[in-house]
């Protein structure tokens, strides 16, 4: 299941999001407007749906949360993205990985 908000997610929306890989929860965040979707088997799906409600490209990055670790990753295919200087699918930019990274924080406060 795919939900998609600008405000943390709750215990019982996390228990959802964990439906697709249990152990592991996609995510792409808009990192100017801080909204994240997730809970993606593709990360192009809540790309999408972020694009589909007005975020730019650019401001649209993919990773995801290890639930045994409690690990961030900052690791998708949507982050290749030349034009934007990200030639890998890790986010290259320590800033834009740092903000990243704090947002995931925030989106899954009740968790990380």
């Amino acid at each position: 299941m795919i939900i998609t908000k600008s405000e943390p997610f709750t215990e019982a929306e996390i228990i959802k999001l964990k439906e697709m890989f249990d152990i592991y929860i996609k995510t792409v965040i808009d990192v100017e407007k801080k909204i994240c979707s997730a809970g993606c088997d593709r990360h192009f799906d809540c790309e999408k749906i972020l694009l589909d409600q007005g975020s730019n490209q650019s401001d649209l990055w993919g990773g995801g949360i290890d639930l045994e670790t409690k690990m961030i990753d900052c690791n998708s295919f949507i982050n290749v993205r030349p034009l934007d200087k990200n030639t890998s699918n890790e986010i290259q930019d320590q800033v834009l990985r740092k903000r990243f990274e704090d947002l995931t924080k925030y989106f899954f406060k009740d968790i990380l």
